[in-house]
């Protein structure tokens, strides 16, 4: 209820109301300010509304107070119950487990105010699945009650558990839900044979490796802790049999090792084990889990085909053999009780089979045609046996015939037969290895000799040396050959095997002179192969053409500017001494050359003014002037050079330029040292030249020019 102080209960007043649910969940009496709810309220959809009131004058339409602000509450009462929103439930504990094992907590929520009253506080029971669990009434964890419980007794579970709000108390709404607990397995059971001992039947005629029996242990668990080995114990007739464990049935399947023999055998006794896989210590004290069984296997007669003596027969015999020779003979035996006689045939498959014959009684194979080993080395088909009382009981055994080589066919030269050798090849020097290949085939490996025949043994061109390991290599007896003189020659090679009697052939190798470079690699065999370009199109022989006039053209233009560049740097100055001094980039001929350079410069003065053009290049740097006094006719050499020694002394710019012309290298640690000029020495100390007496015959020139000039002029020039 709104009032204002101003109204005086005349009617002037009027009241408005604004704010949530204002006009659709609450409204106000104008008049009295009563404010009524005209629909039912929901605290869980809305707990509050926020309004706003003001009273106005009916006349003016103006406010006579400030707007106010309330707010209305909704109060809570317990008109939800408690829901299991996760509901219905699936839980799982293994079995055996203890009293108070955890098995799933469930929880339930009520809408209504938990902070007020009772309404919203829950209380956990269990309304079906007693005695078996239990739960707590506050957390609502669920546990076993019971200890011991057994899957393979029951496995599955429904617990109804109610969830009661006002604390469980009477007049409380209470919400249900389903728990499904499955009890899972453990391995708390042995296997178990469901009897002693088992009967089984097995015809001797069982293939190895075939299942001739199945057996089989009970285990209630399930899984993987049902998984059960089956091993055989020790005893008699184990040794026969084996034992493997279907996967999918759990059984024991007994399979044969041995071939079974009525005759020898009839029966067989033994032990099989039946064992977990997989252990549970926590029930070891239950027992051992496993158990034992007795097998006992009847072998059944069955009428059997023959047997062979051995599982296959070899047999040799040599090519050419006379028809109807016996070469050998395979047996078969009827072991069972009324034994049978056999028959022996050929297992007919192509007409190779037709070169032998069998005796049907006594099985003897005899040759039926001539043999050749060159046509075919070995023989290989099948004998059937039979018994006379049962045609049908067959056995097949194969027989393989060697046939033997006898010596009929002589060695021969392998490929090639053809070889070269070089113009300029060496005396002794291999050019061909050859190796021989005879058809024959010998057990032992055949051995070849190789020799020259007797009319080429005395002709001093090539020879054969027989390495002995049936390879030879023709070798060359002389020095050099001549394509001119002789292109081809025909070698005759004699070739010999070891076998009895001795076969032999002569073989001629055609050998053909090549020209070749020094390294010996083949450049052209005949002339047609120098000149004539074989196989080449009119194209391609005009593309060799331009690129050889191509290379022509750059080789004349470089010598003409090699030839243009050597005029450019002669010098012409007359009054330079260095005309004498040669620049070429060919290496010289060493002492012994003496057409290289004119030692007769150095004594005609006059040359000097004659010679005017200058071999060497001047420096870029500019060279001090200097006053050179003319050398008149008939002036003593020595002088000059003793002249012109000290000016070019004290002058940096003056000729030689420091250029260094090699023209040999020695090494490291030559005797003779270097013979440059640039590291002579200045002054004009004695030097003796006697030691180029000892450096042998190529320096005799050299010491005689030093000895003259010593003895003519005891003061030396350096």
């Amino acid at each position: 209820k709104l009032h204002s102080d101003l109204d005086k209960g005349v009617g002037t007043v009027k009241y408005t109301l604004s704010g949530d649910g204002a006009g659709t969940v609450f409204t106000i009496d104008e008049t009295t300010g009563d404010i009524h709810a005209i629909r039912s309220l929901d605290r869980e959809e809305k707990p509050f509304y926020t309004l706003r009131a003001q009273a106005v004058d009916v006349d003016t339409k103006k406010p006579l107070e400030p707007e106010s602000e309330f707010i209305i509450k909704v109060q809570d009462i317990n008109d939800n119950e408690p829901k299991f929103l996760d509901g219905p439930y699936v839980a799982s504990v293994p079995e055996m487990s203890p009293v108070g094992a955890y098995v799933l907590q469930v929880k339930a929520t009520d809408a209504d105010d938990p902070t007020y009253g009772n309404s919203a506080r829950v209380v956990y029971s269990i309304l079906q699945g007693q005695p078996y669990f239990s739960i707590d009434p506050k957390t609502g964890v669920i546990r076993t009650a019971l200890p011991n419980m057994d899957r393979e007794v029951k496995e599955q579970y429904q617990v109804l558990i109610q969830a009661k709000d006002m604390g469980g108390q009477l007049g409380g709404l209470a919400g249900t839900t389903t728990v499904n607990i499955t009890l899972t397995d453990v391995n708390d059971n042995p296997p178990r044979f469901p009897k002693s001992i088992f009967h089984l039947k097995v015809p001797e005629s069982s293939h190895v490796g075939s299942a001739i029996g199945r057996i089989r242990a009970v285990d209630p668990d399930f899984g993987k802790n049902a998984e059960i080995e089956y091993n055989i114990v020790p005893g008699d007739g184990g040794n026969l049999f084996d034992i493997t464990t279907d996967e999918n049935t759990q059984e024991g399947v007994i399979k044969l090792k041995k071939p079974l023999d009525f005759e020898t055998k009839k029966a067989y006794t033994f032990k099989v084990e039946a064992s977990n896989l997989h252990l549970d210590h926590r029930f070891h004290s239950v027992g051992p889990f496993k158990d034992t069984a007795t097998v006992k296997i009847n072998v059944l007669d069955m009428d059997e085909p023959p047997v062979f003596s051995k599982p296959m027969y070899t047999m040799e015999v040599y090519e050419d053999t006379p028809v109807g020779t016996i070469i050998g003979a395979v047996t078969a035996q009827d072991l069972d009780a009324g034994s049978s006689s056999v028959r022996y045939f050929i297992d007919w498959k192509n007409d190779v089979d037709s070169y032998f014959t069998i005796d049907a009684t006594e099985g003897t194979i005899a040759t039926n045609e001539l043999l050749d080993r060159e046509s075919t080395a070995q023989y290989n088909f099948s004998i059937i046996a039979s018994k006379v009382s049962n045609p049908q009981l067959i056995s097949k055994v194969n027989v393989i015939i060697n046939i033997l080589d006898v010596n009929e066919f002589p060695p021969e030269i392998s490929v090639p037969y053809e070889t070269s050798v070089c113009e300029n090849a060496k005396m002794g020097q291999v050019i061909q290895i050859i190796t021989a290949a005879d058809r024959d085939l010998s057990p032992a490996g055949q051995r070849f000799s190789f020799r020259l025949s007797p009319e080429a043994s005395n002709k001093p061109n090539f020879t054969v040396h027989d390495y002995r390991n049936n390879t030879a290599g023709i070798e060359t007896r002389r020095n050099g050959y001549s394509r001119r003189q002789q292109e081809l020659y025909f070698l005759p090679v004699i070739i010999e095997d070891s076998s009895y009697p001795v076969q032999s052939s002569t073989n001629t190798l055609t050998i053909r002179v090549c020209r070749c470079d020094s390294d010996g690699t083949i450049q052209s065999c005949n002339v047609e192969a120098i000149f004539l370009p074989v196989g080449l199109s009119t194209g391609a022989l005009i593309a060799i053409l331009l690129c050889i006039v191509i290379l022509l053209v750059i080789v004349v233009l470089y010598v003409a500017l090699r030839r243009q560049k050597k005029k450019d740097t002669l010098m012409t100055s007359k009054e330079d001494i260095r005309d004498n001094v040669i620049h070429y980039d060919d290496e010289g001929g060493g002492e012994e050359d003496t057409q290289a350079f004119d030692i007769g410069a150095l004594r005609n003065p006059k040359v000097i003014e004659d010679n005017k053009i200058r071999r060497d290049i001047k420096p870029d740097t500019l060279r001090f002037s200097r006053h050179r006094p003319l050398v008149e006719d008939n002036t003593d050499i020595r002088d000059f050079i003793n002249q012109r020694l000290q000016e070019n002394d004290v002058d940096p710019t003056a000729p030689p330029y420091d250029s260094l012309a090699t023209y040999a290298y020695e090494g490291n640690g030559s005797v003779a040292e270097s013979l440059s000029s640039i590291d002579s020495l200045t002054t004009e100390a004695d030097q003796d030249y006697d030691y180029l007496s000892d450096w042998g015959p190529r320096f005799k020139i050299l010491a005689d020019m030093f000895g003259e000039e010593e003895s003519y002029n005891p003061d030396k020039v350096t």
